[in-house]
């Protein structure tokens, strides 16, 4: 049916037109019903809209205001799904699951409740979870019905909920870049593909990108990838996804298998702040080496506070772009702060790994036993020569050596928006955070072997998984800022909750069991009052 808008009081309504036959008049007449709203530019369906579409359910309204009475009489566990429940209302990710996803939120929160709680437990057994736990879509989930919502959701309304998740974080977010490869045995999944594996398991897989929050200590944004994608490929798309978000006023901070000069132009071009790693390798680091390094282990450029040497300094970037109508080629300089750090115990442990190194090649040549894969070390390190007399002769190559030796201990980082090289390195450093979610998506959340038959559930699960990574890095971050992880882990904190109780007994609303005073605790360490 044709659909039309009315804004009335400032107000954008929906409504469907149909035809309809009047009798007494003997003509075709135009009958408009109200179905929704528009907000933030997305339609929001009202109920009438939803009953008839058949993606909710009809429910008779109590008769009066409050608890909803229960008509069975039950006990479940709730204390752990109740701190998820004041999380959803803390984050906000309660009304925009409700928004972008009618009809299915509750659903899609109890199976990511389901996914943070019990690790590592695939979806099927959440029928066993369900019985004894208390969650929101209240009822269990059939293992077919799992395999129906996955396709259910949609780019569009995933997209449209982390929009409005990152709308709810602070402006001013440092946020964190990286990418993890995932193993597969799959021979369905279009993207699976061989690639530079960070498991080093041998295996085809896709990769999957992260974006995370350096404040709120939550993630932002993903992305999946084919396995054969490299990280410095995938700068450019990720900022055309931040800048659909309306992520404003960021800094990026990257690893250094990222920074590319194009990657760097592309950063200053979207006007983005960045920390990014650099190899010690790279023509500028080694021209600004070759005027510090005599001096580089002087008392000046120590620092107590990290224990490294350190030295930097402000830069002239060749920033090179196009305009993006005529095409015209534009030279600026831009303003880069380079920080390059030492670390002698790095370099002394680095120095041992190449001399055992060195000393296993000469062993391989010494017994005839050459690995094939390593002729470029043995020509680079060594001459060798063979004679029927005097058999193997090795002669090292010591400038070779020592042009390997001199960059030990070093390391590299660029940044257009941080000038102290401490605070960058603080910065840079604390995006450990993201190698510990990529932890808890591929052991915790069951990601290390996606085992899903087609595209569209691999994206629906990786979109849950993701949303149990909220909940589970919220819970992390308080736990961390307040000293808890001294005395739980983040399993033992769950089963300390876990086992309070709900009951529901017919004729009368739902309370809660007794509580104490640990649990109350640590309700409060978390943020949030224990169940009245």
């Amino acid at each position: 049916m044709p659909a039309g808008k009315q804004i009335i009081g400032g107000r954008e309504y929906v409504y469907e037109y149909k035809s309809v036959w009047n009798k007494e008049k003997q003509r075709s007449e135009q009958k408009r019903q109200y179905i929704g709203r528009i907000i933030d530019g997305e339609f929001v369906p009202n109920k009438v809209y939803l009953l008839r579409e058949g993606q909710v359910k009809t429910v008779k309204a109590p008769s009066r205001p409050g608890p909803v009475p229960t008509t069975v009489c039950r006990r479940l566990f709730a204390g752990a799904t109740n701190l998820f429940d004041k999380i959803g209302e803390q984050t906000g990710i309660s009304d925009d699951i409700r928004t972008c996803f009618p009809g299915i939120h509750k659903e899609l929160l109890s199976l990511a409740y389901f996914l943070a709680l019990e690790p590592s437990s695939p979806m099927y057994r959440f029928r066993r979870w369900a019985k004894t736990h208390n969650h929101p879509c209240g009822n269990d989930i059939a293992s077919q019905r799992c395999s129906e919502l996955l396709p259910l959701i949609t780019e569009e309304a995933k997209m449209n909920f982390l929009r409005r998740q990152s709308q709810r974080r602070t402006e001013t977010e440092y946020l964190f870049y990286d990418s993890t490869s995932i193993g597969s045995y799959s021979e369905q999944l279009k993207q699976v593909k061989y690639g530079h594996s960070k498991d080093d398991d041998g295996l085809a897989q896709i990769n999957l990108a992260l974006l995370f929050g350096q404040k709120s200590g939550l993630p932002v944004y993903y992305r999946k990838l084919p396995g054969n994608i490299t990280d410095v490929m995938t700068v450019e798309k990720l900022l055309k996804g931040i800048s659909y978000l309306n992520v404003k006023k960021t800094c990026l901070v990257l690893d250094r298998g990222f920074y590319s000069e194009k990657n760097v132009n592309t950063l200053f071009k979207a006007h983005h702040k960045f920390i990014i790693g650099a190899k010690i390798s790279l023509k500028p680091v080694q021209e600004q080496l070759k005027i510090w390094r005599g001096d580089f282990e002087r008392r000046e450029n120590y620092c107590s506070d990290t224990g490294l040497f350190i030295m930097s300094k402000m830069l002239e970037w060749d920033y090179r772009t196009s305009r993006p109508r005529s095409g015209e080629a534009v030279e600026e300089k831009r303003r880069v702060y380079m920080h390059i750090y030492y670390n002698d115990q790095l370099a002394t442990d680095a120095k041992l790994r190449f001399h055992k190194q060195l000393d296993c090649l000469e062993a391989e040549i010494r017994t005839g036993e050459r690995v094939e894969a390593k002729e470029k070390l043995y020509r680079k390190y060594y001459t060798i020569s063979e004679t029927p007399t005097r058999g193997v002769k090795i002669e090292p190559k010591q400038e070779a050596i020592d042009a390997a030796r001199k960059n030990f201990g070093f390391f590299a980082l660029l940044s257009n928006g941080v000038k102290d090289p401490v605070e960058t390195l603080r910065l840079y450093r604390s995006k450990d955070m993201i190698e510990k979610a990529f932890s808890d998506i591929k052991t915790r959340l069951g990601m290390r072997r996606p085992f899903v038959s087609s595209e569209e559930n691999l994206e629906g699960k990786l979109f849950l998984q993701f949303l149990a990574l909220i909940y589970l890095s919220y819970v992390k971050r308080a736990m961390d800022k307040n000293g808890l992880f001294k005395n739980y882990t983040m399993q033992e904190l769950f089963d300390e909750l876990d086992i309070i109780e709900q009951f529901e007994q017919p004729g009368r609303a739902a309370y809660y069991g007794e509580i104490t005073d640990k649990q109350r605790k640590l309700y409060t360490a978390l943020g949030f009052e224990s169940p009245a």
